[in-house]
């Protein structure tokens, strides 16, 4: 009674596939594709540039340890 059934399902899917068409639908699932794939790129490169930053942190705080001891 609450779930979604199959026929229901294809239903959906036919209505949206005659009121967009198969070429729309594909433009947009490429569309979406290559969002997604965009937007991993970013986050790869953000945790790339995220480490790079930590390393750089650490190293600046262990030449400021060294002065100290130092002294």
């Amino acid at each position: 009674m609450g779930g979604i059934s199959i026929w229901q399902i294809a239903i959906i899917v036919v209505v949206v596939a005659v009121l967009f068409g198969g070429k729309r639908l594909r433009n947009l699932g490429g569309d979406l594709g290559t969002s997604l794939k965009g937007f991993k790129k970013a986050m790869r490169d953000e945790d790339k540039s995220s480490i790079e930053h930590k390393k750089n942190d650490i190293e600046s705080t262990a030449k400021e340890v060294e002065k100290e001891n130092s002294q």
